[in-house]
């Protein structure tokens, strides 16, 4: 099972409505009209901040992050385009469902995407890796793989299931008459194309499996915390030379160095940098965790409990 597939951090439909907040005649312009009176941005605008401040703040943060980082840094239409490709194939059939879950169209989520990689951009301006480090990297790197399973609650079924398999029976069809795993039963067990960075985020006893498993061939029952896991390679790419892959790979060796405090951190630098000026009263606060976050807890000290607003990791 993936503990991680995409982390969504937008304020999610919400993203644009600082555009409201225009000058002159633009602010005063009637968005709805009654016989008992006008709606004019203003006082749309005014009620939104009053109503759904933490959204609002949020879609400023992104507005800005955007503006200031696409100043600096370039992301392309084709990385853009790459980055949505994963998340399809990560997805499958659920992609359009993700989408709705989070009220986005696919507009809105390319939006995102590249949002996404301007920071990581920033993030890793500053990561150094060595030829050396490239070379051992290379040495432990494996090229993309196609993966599916089915996933069922005891070793017996797993057993029964493996069986049928030997028997004859279709991978698609088992996985959606046994798999436990809604993400990926109904696309006949499918978890898509899994990278070399990928691989890291299965639980450990999945990702060995990968690592041992002959394309074309299915497994014995691999138990994980979550059940049997029947699991077979349908494709895999071919691993190029090193200098052929370098520049590659230092992008993802570099990437696996950032975590979210060095992300943090980017944003503060980049920010500062640009020198922010909010000029509305409401929305001053906006940029205060970022500017100042609070101090690292000591060395042995407890850190704080996360607030209950803070989104749980995906499993």
């Amino acid at each position: 099972m993936k503990k991680w597939i995409i982390s969504v951090t937008l304020a999610t439909g919400m993203i644009g409505l600082a555009g409201c907040s225009g000058d002159g005649a633009e602010n005063s312009e009637v968005v709805a009209t009654t016989k008992a009176g006008d709606v004019t941005k203003e006082e749309l605008y005014s009620s939104m901040k009053q109503k759904f401040t933490p959204q609002m703040e949020q879609a400023l943060q992104e507005l800005v992050y955007t503006k200031v980082l696409s100043d600096k840094y370039e992301v392309s239409d084709k990385e853009v385009k790459e980055k949505l490709n994963e998340a399809k194939d990560q997805l499958g059939p659920q992609f359009d469902m993700f989408l709705q879950q989070y009220n986005l169209d696919e507009k809105s989520f390319k939006e995102y995407l590249k949002l996404q990689l301007l920071q990581e951009k920033a993030a890793i301006s500053d990561v150094e890796v060595t030829e050396k480090e490239l070379k051992e990297y290379y040495e432990k790197w494996k090229p993309d793989i196609q993966v599916r399973h089915i996933l069922v609650d005891d070793e017996k079924t797993a057993k029964e299931v493996k069986q049928k398999l030997a028997d004859g029976a279709k991978f698609e069809e088992l996985a959606k008459e046994y798999s436990k795993d809604p993400g990926s039963a109904e696309n006949g067990g499918s978890l898509g194309w899994v990278d070399y960075a990928g691989r890291q985020n299965f639980v450990p006893e999945f990702s060995k499996a990968l690592d041992t498993l002959e394309k074309g061939k299915v497994s014995e029952p691999i138990k994980t915390e979550y059940g049997f896991h029947i699991i077979e390679i349908t494709d895999k790419k071919e691993k190029k030379s090193f200098d052929e892959m370098k520049k590659e790979l230092e992008k993802e060796l570099k990437l696996s160095k950032v975590d979210p405090q060095k992300i943090q951190e980017a944003m503060k630098r980049e920010i500062e940098k640009a020198d922010l000026k909010i000029k509305d009263e409401d929305l001053k606060k906006a940029f205060e965790q970022v500017l100042n976050p609070p101090a690292a807890p000591e060395k042995g000290e407890t850190p704080a409990p996360e607030s209950e607003e803070t989104p749980a990791a995906e499993e």
